[in-house]
């Protein structure tokens, strides 16, 4: 039987039945974790909102709560100190992944023991914990998989990957919501539901400790440990000092600027305001980002210091950044809004609008993944990224088209009421063909299109900064989805929403430009040698 470092090795493998079984082990893997990351991502997020508002929770506090979730944004800033440091025994990437995982355990069942409506500061700031552990999480599972995935498997291993994730958020969002439903579900409580989240984060420590394929021979960053955290801390300072610039120089300068452009203006006041809102944000984050990169270099942050330079050393790094922030933001774009647009503007009901875009969506979100990663064999990469990229602009015209045409224009279906014991639906639920029809080909090309995206991710990284790398690129990638938001919802009440989506499918066509001017450096990253499997863990 082949032990794990001829597993995580292809190259030192002798047979070919060898070669097939530590691909299937190291395919596995990244499956598995991909679960493990997606997991927490709904129990801070959609879960908990739903925890809190049937403990009777008011609007306000729960809108407040949803800040939640802001390490998400924000785990650039610790994961150059995942690169720097090593746990012992397990390895610098296993022993952070073990480490993550079985205090993510330890903070659900926490979580699930305090009562939110009598102890609400507490059970904020537990959250806020098991937020901030599942973005770790996240950063050295990314690194760990990009240094085991040789070139050839990255593909169809970002696909199982974004799959077992989506598996997740099945369990803990959609999943967890009809478990509790006492009408429709189980009615379980919500403190045995993170109980039961708590179980299976702790298998997910067992099995990263005992099963994940060792890495050997890494290069770690040679950089000085004090340096890198005083340096660490100095960025957070800069950011939390951007924040306050914002909120009281910065918003303010741009209400006084921009209140007489709209003197006289029919815009609504609300309307004003929030274009005003916008414009700070926007000065607010042309400040902070200089003044984070200063921090960093007057408190010698080496190891994010080198592995920007290491990054920005590759061919086209800047255009690759460039097509990063792009390439889902006609996506994102249309996405932010989706769920007000198709119940207020629509009128679809919550629960047709839950079943087909919570399960349904997410089932075929998996399914374009399976046959982005199938296709990028035989396609390559810069062809999968260009045709799965045409898709996703195409799929924002559908809901261009529900907004011109309505509903009720296709044949509809009833899902029926089912019982499958870990899950059951009471009564059957009709479905709108068209609301089927334009989810279901966004869903697809969505998959797709992250598979391939996921994959591009993988290749741009150095081994040596892996998940200080990674950790900046998905930074950059959730520019969309997390500051078009504001934008968005202006524009909406500007322009109505006929209008707005085909703004957003406009938004996804200069990523695919600049795709053409990048074939050939996407040709070169493809071509390198093979390095994944050789750094030690």
């Amino acid at each position: 039987m082949p032990n794990p470092s001829q597993l995580a090795a292809p190259e030192a493998v002798s047979s070919p039945a060898r070669q097939r079984l530590g691909t299937v082990h190291r395919l596995l893997v990244v499956t598995v974790l991909g679960f493990a990351s997606g997991l927490p991502l709904a129990l801070t997020g959609m879960a908990l909102q739903a925890w809190l508002s049937i403990e009777g929770l008011d609007l306000a506090t729960i809108g407040f709560l949803s800040l939640i979730g802001l390490p998400y944004t924000f785990k650039f800033l610790w994961a150059p100190l995942m690169d720097r440091f090593e746990l012992p025994l397990l390895g610098r990437r296993r022993g952070w992944m073990v480490l993550t995982q079985l205090l993510l355990a330890g903070g659900l069942l926490l979580l699930a023991a305090i009562p939110p409506k009598d102890s609400l500061q507490l059970f904020a700031l537990v959250a806020v914990a098991i937020a901030f552990l599942s973005a770790s999480q996240d950063v050295v599972i990314n690194a760990y998989q990009t240094d085991l995935l040789p070139q050839r498997e990255r593909g169809l291993g970002s696909s199982l990957n974004v799959m077992g994730y989506r598996l997740a958020m099945i369990v803990s969002g959609g999943l967890a919501l009809i478990w509790t439903d006492a009408a429709q579900g189980g009615g379980w409580s919500w403190p045995s539901v993170y109980r039961l989240m708590a179980g299976l984060m702790a298998g997910a420590a067992v099995f990263s400790a005992v099963l994940l394929p060792p890495l050997r021979n890494a290069a770690m960053p040679s950089s000085v440990a004090r340096h890198d955290v005083v340096g660490f801390f100095a960025v957070c300072a800069a950011a939390a000092a951007g924040y306050l610039l914002t909120d009281h120089l910065w918003n303010p300068l741009a209400h006084w600027a921009m209140t007489p452009l709209f003197a006289g203006s029919s815009m609504a006041a609300t309307l004003q305001q929030r274009w005003m809102d916008l414009a700070g944000l926007l000065v607010g984050l042309g400040v902070t980002v200089p003044l984070a990169a200063w921090a960093a270099r007057k408190a010698r942050f080496e190891t994010l210091i080198n592995g920007l330079n290491s990054y920005f050393a590759q061919p086209g790094a800047i255009a690759f950044l460039l097509f990063i922030v792009l390439y889902k933001l006609g996506d994102a774009f249309a996405y932010s809004l989706m769920t007000p647009f198709l119940l207020k503007s629509m009128l679809f009901s919550a629960a047709e609008v839950g079943v087909v875009n919570k399960i349904v969506g997410l089932w075929l979100t998996i399914g374009g993944a399976l046959l982005g990663g199938a296709l990028m064999l035989r396609l390559g990469l810069w062809r999968a990224l260009m045709l799965f990229g045409v898709l996703q602009m195409v799929s924002n015209l559908g809901y261009w088209w529900l907004a011109v045409a309505g509903k009720g224009l296709m044949p509809g279906l009833v899902i029926p009421a089912f019982d499958w014991g870990f899950v059951k639906l009471v009564q059957d639920t009709p479905v709108d063909g068209g609301l089927l029809m334009v989810i279901a080909f966004e869903n697809l090309s969505g998959g797709m299109g992250t598979a391939a995206f996921v994959a591009l991710l993988m290749s741009l990284c150095s081994q040596r900064f892996t998940a200080t790398q990674y950790a900046l690129l998905i930074s950059f990638a959730s520019v969309g989805r997390v500051w078009v938001g504001p934008l968005a919802g202006v524009l909406a009440e500007s322009i109505g929403w006929p209008a707005f989506f085909i703004v957003s499918t406009l938004l996804a066509a200069p990523a695919l430009m600049l795709l053409w001017r990048l074939r050939a450096s996407i040709a070169l990253l493809t071509a390198s040698p093979d390095s994944a499997g050789l750094a030690d863990d």
